[in-house]
């Protein structure tokens, strides 16, 4: 049999957490800090893709999971936000680099030719049993 001091014997490894694996692989916290925040948006971005998949997709009998009647907006708010997160922009460019029709240019200078011509909003809410108007008398057209 072989001799075996007690400072030789070895110790079963530990298992190791994917936090641990983090932290010894990489020394800058906010390099851990980054990895760990693409992992969390990448969560995010599967989890709303599988709700979005569910709210299209009529999955088969077999499965055993009801048809799912929900509104996606919120989790395609949430799926888009999170593809530009990672610079993945979900909207199409039209021809000649046009986005929606209205330049960056041409929108500013609306915003400016509305800021000197009307430099204040007025809204008039009229209800039967609401009825919500300015200081300033307001003419229309009855």
């Amino acid at each position: 049999m072989a001799d075996t001091k007690p400072g030789d014997e070895k110790k079963p490894e530990e298992k190791k957490g994917l936090l641990k694996k983090l932290k010894e692989s990489v020394d800058d916290k906010e390099e851990q800090i980054a990895i760990l925040s693409t992992f969390v948006r990448l969560g995010i971005l599967i989890w709303s893709g599988a709700i979005l998949t569910l709210a299209y997709v009529e999955m088969p009998p077999a499965f055993k999971i009801p048809k799912q009647d929900l509104d996606p907006t919120f989790i395609a708010s949430v799926f888009t936000g999170v593809l530009a997160t990672f610079g993945v922009q979900a909207g199409k460019k039209a021809v000649g680099g046009m986005n929606g029709g209205v330049s960056k240019g041409d929108l500013e200078a609306l915003i400016k030719k509305a800021a000197e011509t009307a430099p204040a909003q007025t809204i008039r809410i009229e209800a039967p049993s609401f009825k919500l108007v300015s200081d300033e008398k307001v003419e229309t057209k009855d």
